[in-house]
């Protein structure tokens, strides 16, 4: 199908405390559960766009060479005054053109969905969020817990390591 990534992952990008724990479920957790346990590619924003490169046309190059996008909601994102390109794009794509499935993971309780943007309350409506509940997960490292069962079942199918 021409795609390199199985996902494209959008997440706040301000650094205070709990853009600490989002960072860090970014580069550590989703890569280790999702890349070396069950076999897909993400493309993640620092990771796999490089210093120098047009950050807008090389989020926008990634983002079309994916087959998901999976957006972290967190109170921060929510919240934040300007709308992050990627996450604009992101939504672009898959509402206008419906090219790409999104997933939505609610990192945090966000409580009434008012405060988010229309589109991102079209797809709740659509498809509801996977709920992180990592306080109530006994091994969240486990790619066999719910969450990660749940976020597997929206991803494209790929051959599985055994």
């Amino acid at each position: 199908d021409g795609k390199i990534y199985d996902a494209y992952v959008i997440y706040p990008k301000n650094h205070t405390n709990e853009a600490n724990f989002v960072e860090y479920f970014v580069y550590q957790i989703m890569p280790d559960i999702l890349e070396n346990k069950c076999g897909y590619k993400l493309c993640i924003y620092g990771r796999d766009i490089y210093p120098g490169e047009d950050a807008a046309s090389a989020i926008e190059t990634r983002m079309q060479k994916s087959r998901r996008l999976i957006i972290l909601l967190t109170h921060q994102l929510i919240n934040s005054k300007e709308e992050a390109y990627d996450q604009h794009f992101a939504l672009y794509n898959a509402l206008v053109q419906n090219d790409t499935k999104v997933i939505l993971l609610e990192m945090e309780t966000i409580g009434t969905y008012g405060k988010l943007q229309e589109s991102l309350r079209f797809i709740i409506k659509q498809q509801g969020t996977i709920k992180w509940k990592e306080k109530h997960t006994v091994h969240p490292q486990s790619p066999n817990s719910k969450f990660w069962k749940q976020v597997r079942y929206h991803m494209p199918l790929t051959s599985w390591p055994s």
